[in-house]
């Protein structure tokens, strides 16, 4: 098995570091450049992104065709942990939730005639997007649950009523996915529709405050109260909702793998440094052997979970729907990365608690790996429920999981 990178790829990572190295982590250290709900400042975002641009570093995940540098899955597996050493680095590359999810599956099921309106914007960074699912009590990881509706006006139009809530970026977004229920079948119940903030017809509720640092846009609860959409901006067919929130969480989950994995080493790389020079008591912490033993299990739990993570992206390469190594890859980087980033600030201490270093900004987000698209036990029932499908086949080699 080669692990090596092919050289395009590791030309991406290598100019990726540099950028991230040279440009994003010195900003951080600096309250101007944040905004008010501690992401990169706007002003300071546009200038960045240009950079980016200029260097040929921008949309790593999207066909060249449509304005980005055509990476297949592993080379964004390898740039995006890259990219995320920095907090502030994914946005800076337009390879964030919610937007980098919804470019993909907007460039798979849009016919090229939709691309101009609804895909291209997001892709040159001229509009933000949100993908409106989850709902309050009701859709979360199961979409089944999905109460809000989307009624049929005549032949070509469809009215929409409900409420959504926890829509990432939706204070921002100009482009919206909205998933709706259209009949009570169980399995061809739900379709997928696209609409502009600017459409009447529906309102933000609130902007919901939440213990960590905020996307661009917030966490928003949302209401529709007659939102009429035309039947032609409907996703794929009648009732294939499900099937689009299917082709999109998969791809997007392992993309949150990817990014954690920078976030997580970047917290070991903070407490070896400190560690390093730090005396204690006649020596250095890095020569106690307990500081060692929580050095270690951090950086092996990291690299475990990128095995998994380059074993999924690999999968989706190859054609697969991953559903296995995905859910894997999900469980074991979120609890990695809470891992790292809790061993990072007990080895700095005050020093960690403190905003002196990104530690503890990481901390507060680190917290919600282990919920977002899908709570880890949900992905735990998951590969319970393959295993029992497919017996002693689940631990096959040599090839991509299956379904």
């Amino acid at each position: 098995m080669d692990f090596v990178l092919p050289p395009e790829i590791e030309d991406y990572r290598i100019r990726i570091r540099r950028f991230v190295e040279e440009w994003l982590i010195p900003l951080e250290a600096d309250r101007a450049n944040y905004d008010e709900h501690e992401n990169i400042a706007p002003h300071v975002l546009a200038e960045m992104r240009r950079q980016a641009k200029a260097e040929g570093l921008w949309a790593l995940q999207m066909p060249k065709s449509v304005g980005g540098q055509g990476l297949p899955r592993i080379g964004m597996a390898a740039c995006y942990e890259e990219m995320n050493r920095s907090i502030f680095g994914p946005v800076v590359f337009n390879s964030a939730a919610p937007d980098d999810g919804n470019m993909m599956i907007l460039d798979r099921v849009l016919p090229d005639a939709m691309k101009e309106e609804w895909l291209l914007p997001i892709v040159r960074g001229e509009a933000q997007s949100a993908f409106a699912m989850t709902e309050p009590d009701g859709c979360g990881s199961d979409p089944n649950l999905t109460y809000t509706r989307a009624e049929r006006m005549g032949n070509d139009r469809w009215r929409i009523t409900g409420r959504k809530w926890f829509i990432t970026g939706a204070g921002n977004a100009r482009i919206f996915i909205i998933i709706a229920r259209t009949s009570d079948d169980e399995r061809k119940g739900l379709s997928a529709f696209l609409f502009k903030s600017d459409t009447p017809g529906w309102r933000i509720v609130r902007r919901i405050p939440i213990m960590g640092p905020e996307e661009h846009g917030g966490h928003c609860e949302l209401e529709f109260n007659g939102l009429e959409i035309p039947d032609g901006q409907r996703l794929l067919n009648i009732g294939d909702g499900l099937k689009v929130t299917q082709m999109r969480l998969g791809v997007a989950r392992l993309t949150h793998c990817m990014r954690w994995t920078g976030l997580a080493r970047r917290c070991l790389e903070i407490a070896m440094e400190r560690i390093k020079q730090r005396d204690s008591f006649g020596m250095k912490l890095i020569d106690r052997e307990s500081v060692q033993g929580l050095i270690g299990q951090a950086a092996m739990e990291i690299e475990i979970g990128r095995m998994l993570t380059m074993r999924a992206a690999w999968a989706l390469d190859q054609g697969s729907f991953a559903r296995k190594e995905v859910s894997m890859a999900k469980i074991v980087v979120a609890d990695a990365l809470q891992k790292s980033v809790d061993t990072a600030l007990q080895l700095l201490g005050a020093r960690g608690y403190s905003k002196d270093t990104v530690i503890e900004w990481i901390y507060r987000y680190a917290r919600q790996a282990r919920l977002v698209d899908g709570a880890s036990e949900v992905h735990r029932m998951v590969l319970a429920n393959l295993l029992r499908a497919e017996g002693d086949g689940f631990f096959r080699w040599g090839e991509a999981g299956r379904g």
